[in-house]
């Protein structure tokens, strides 16, 4: 390691020239300041800010006292993962398929013509249908856009306000896609403990008062949790939130046409950067990658040069299906019976832990059932493993794994009566072997 430079600038340079001819590996760790600063003769200030600026630029990263070292990319956590063998799938939080309509179909309905560059980005009918849905929900002025699905609409409208080392409020614990996003694009997270209320209102002004920049909130069907925002809870964050108008407020809705309860905003009117965000994932399809998006005038200016007309916006196919499914009465009557379907599987799951003495104290909605439990969750995911069943540990989804260490999430969105009394049989069965283990 040969690091050269009299400047902040040709120090940092130095050190990226070597990370691009691969001369510095991911995870090399780069000499303390004192001593880099010393060899070339330089003033420890200007190594230190050379070292600041390459951790801004997302080529170092910082570990306290083990140093700077050279960044990898992340390896992170994704949902539906392949469980293997002949194990009983409730780990992947994906919907039911027989519980989606058919994409092919509804893309060989009504007029499709296939677009040229400078055609408008957003599908009129599609905008129109958008615009109706958020106003029964959304009282200020607002635009609509359409993005590749909620986590792209997420990162985008974070990289369109903030910059690297910003820190953001989410949920604790939190939606994967989140954690991901915020470590690929190098911000600071604050947790925010979540309850069966949704956010935690002390928390969130502690993460405001701290200097976050951005909140993301799930309002309903929160993943993992299943926790929904009461009416009450939402109006204390609104009035926190007030105190902050400067803070971006992303709300992540993705569960609506399906959920069992109703939206309840967190947004206030002094917020002057917002979006709410309508993934189409969950009642439309995971393959369909839309999201809906309703945000003031600066932030949908900011997110539309983002998803510009000549080379990035969403393919007008894929709009023109979903206009079509959401305008379509059967559609409509699927999602009533997907949010019937949807809060029986997850309560009869809640009911048979229950009636086998595991506690869960909030009836949850969406795709998933979170458990607190009082042994290790990473071993009672193996131990249920070796007898059939495949859920997430509940570290996946924390920054912190000690807050939750023993914590597991359970996707209900196709269990049927008999898996829920096996599951919760089993499940006990592990909890009694587990906790002799542990005297």
């Amino acid at each position: 390691m040969r690091i050269s430079g009299t400047t902040a600038a040709e120090i940092a340079g130095s050190v990226r020239d070597q990370v691009a001819a691969g001369e510095l590996a991911p995870r090399a760790v780069l000499p303390s300041v004192r001593a880099l600063a010393a060899e070339l003769g330089v003033n420890r200030n200007t190594v230190a800010l050379a070292y600041r600026r390459l951790v801004e630029a997302g080529v170092a990263e910082t570990r306290g006292r083990g140093g700077t070292v050279i960044a990898a990319v992340p390896q992170l956590a994704r949902e539906g993962a392949d469980v293997g063998g002949d194990l009983i799938d409730l780990a992947g939080g994906n919907p039911d398929p027989d519980l989606l309509p058919d994409l092919l179909a509804a893309s060989r309905r009504g007029h499709y013509r296939p677009p040229l560059y400078g055609t408008p980005a957003v599908d009129a009918g599609l905008s129109d249908w958008a615009s109706a849905d958020f106003a029964e929900d959304i009282e200020q002025p607002f635009r609509t856009l359409v993005a590749h699905g909620a986590v792209d609409a997420t990162e985008r409208l974070l990289n369109a306000h903030l910059a690297r080392g910003d820190t953001v409020a989410i949920e604790d614990p939190c939606f994967l896609a989140s954690i991901g996003t915020l470590r690929l694009n190098g911000y600071r997270s604050a947790p925010v403990p979540v309850d069966g209320a949704g956010m935690r209102p002390d928390a969130l002004r502690a993460a405001l008062e701290d200097g976050a920049r951005a909140v993301v909130c799930t309002p309903r069907a929160h993943n993992p949790t299943g926790a929904s925002l009461t009416e009450e809870r939402a109006a204390e964050l609104r009035a926190i939130l007030t105190d902050h108008p400067q803070v971006l407020v992303i709300e992540d809705d993705h569960f609506s046409a399906v959920s069992a309860r109703p939206y309840h905003r967190i947004t206030p009117p002094t917020t002057a950067r917002w979006a709410l965000v309508r993934s189409l994932s969950k009642f439309l399809g995971p393959d369909l990658r839309l999201a809906l998006v309703a945000a003031d005038a600066e932030t949908t200016v900011r997110l539309e040069a983002r998803l510009s007309a000549g080379t990035t916006w969403v393919s007008r196919l894929l709009q023109h299906i979903a206009r079509e499914l959401l305008l379509d009465p059967g559609v409509q009557e699927l999602h009533e019976r997907a949010r019937e379907a949807y809060a029986h599987r997850s309560g009869l799951l809640v009911e048979r832990l229950h009636a086998h003495g595991i506690e869960v104290p909030d009836r949850p909605d969406g795709l998933n059932v979170w458990v607190e439990l009082d042994v290790d969750g990473r071993s009672a995911v193996e131990a249920l493993a070796r007898r059939g069943w495949a859920v997430r540990s509940g570290h996946l989804f924390v920054r912190d794994p000690s807050t939750h260490p023993g914590a597991i999430r359970i996707t209900s969105s196709t269990v049927t009566a008999s898996q829920a009394e096996a599951f919760a049989t089993e499940l006990a069965a592990v909890l009694t072997e587990l906790r002799a283990a542990n005297r």
